[in-house]
């Protein structure tokens, strides 16, 4: 399918000045947040000889800090810049992963959340960098190419971590997710890519949350939140359906199927003239999912008939980033790219506990219908109210 779509628009892209280099850097940026959850997991459960469930503890407080944590962070780099952010969140967290392996378990506990809090919003960054450095027809190729990029680091993240756990141990693992979030932390420091492009010129004071944080606004975030449900429920039913099956061996070369699916499917969104709505991509993603745990087996199989529904995974996300853009004024665009960052939290939050209850009173396959009807749920209540503003606004004109 890639060999059939048109490259132009990516060598355009790539050709701007400082947008490879700096795409790159976020690359790195995005490593340690990825390989994070897997390589504290083995931590709690191999080194520290807890359950899974206490484990699971620790991911939800750090998950939690992120959320809440996002969008003060984004308004931080609104007021003062990037390098002030930077300087104190990634000495936070570099001090946070180096920490973790000579913490006990009720300690680690506790420092997640601030540390969550405290997180470098690595997402956010990169997403504000290309809004400045690309032109406004260029973003959706750019935000396209960047959500393509961020599967890659989820590719990547996981495997180092168990690979330096297993191979070595947790520790070499966390101090290495540690060394290397302080190393990011300097270049971006040093570095300092621009968060605005020279036209945006900031003037005035900053408009109060309710001006800019409108329906539609809040439509967008809201349907981004059923995306990454139907994203996280669909992982986890796949898992449950393979370990049913007695085929959980094969759950790496599933997993990556998917993603080498969203992945074609995010170069063309970002390569095609014209594309379609977040609205849309969200529907098709949701609507694609219910129907998987009908043909659940064997293996390959499965594989096969979740293509379609990851091959709208990417461009969801990103026509998502693209609409945040748009709608949100230049002078808090780091604010509501923290909200954008919460709202994928949420969504993933969400997923897990709810379609597990599914699985757990019924069969995996109802995981696949629990995702897409849960994410169908959360995006319906955005598209009303998108609906419903667009309403009013035309009676009032």
């Amino acid at each position: 399918m890639i060999g059939f779509v048109p490259l132009q628009p990516y060598r355009r892209l790539l050709a701007l000045p400082s947008v490879p280099s700096s795409m790159l850097l976020m690359f790195f940026a995005r490593l340690p947040v990825t390989a994070m959850g897997i390589t504290l997991t083995l931590h709690v459960v191999s080194d520290l000889g807890r359950g899974y469930g206490e484990a699971g503890l620790v991911g939800t407080a750090s998950t939690a800090g992120s959320a809440l944590g996002a969008p003060l962070v984004g308004r931080m780099i609104d007021r003062y810049g990037l390098r002030p952010v930077v300087l104190v969140c990634g000495t936070v967290s570099a001090t946070y992963f180096l920490s973790t392996p000579h913490l006990p378990y009720l300690a680690l506990v506790l420092v997640a959340l601030p540390a969550g809090v405290l997180a470098v919003p690595a997402g956010s960054i990169a997403r504000q960098v290309l809004s400045a450095l690309v032109p406004e027809t260029q973003r959706r190729t750019a935000y396209s190419l960047d959500t393509v990029s961020l599967e890659v680091t989820f590719m990547i993240g996981p495997a180092a971590g168990i690979l330096l756990s297993t191979q070595f141990s947790s520790a070499v693992a966390l101090t290495s997710i540690g060394v290397l979030s302080g190393v990011v932390a300097a270049l971006l420091y040093l570095t300092n890519p621009p968060v605005r492009a020279g036209h945006e010129t900031i003037t005035g004071t900053r408009p109060p949350l309710r001006s800019w944080l409108s329906a539609e606004l809040t439509a967008t975030l809201l349907i981004a939140v059923g995306a990454l449900f139907v994203l996280v429920g669909m992982e986890l039913a796949a898992l449950a359906s393979l370990r049913e099956n007695g085929e959980v061996g094969w759950t790496g070369v599933v997993i990556a199927v998917m993603c080498v699916a969203s992945l074609a499917g995010g170069i063309v969104h970002g390569a095609v003239h014209r594309s379609l709505s977040q609205v849309t991509l969200m529907v098709l993603l949701a609507v694609l999912t219910i129907p998987v745990g009908l043909v659940d087996s064997p293996w390959w199989l499965l594989a096969l008939v979740l293509v379609p529904a990851n091959v709208v995974c990417a461009p969801t996300i990103a026509a998502t980033t693209e609409a945040v853009t748009s709608l949100a004024p230049v002078r808090v665009r780091g604010e509501a790219m923290g909200l954008q960052d919460s709202a994928t939290r949420i969504g993933l939050a969400l997923g897990g506990p709810v379609v597990g209850f599914v699985m757990d009173h019924s069969s995996p396959g109802w995981g696949f219908a629990a995702s897409g009807l849960g994410g169908l749920l959360l995006a319906s209540t955005g598209i009303l109210l998108r609906l419903r503003f667009r309403t009013r606004t035309a009676v009032a004109s």
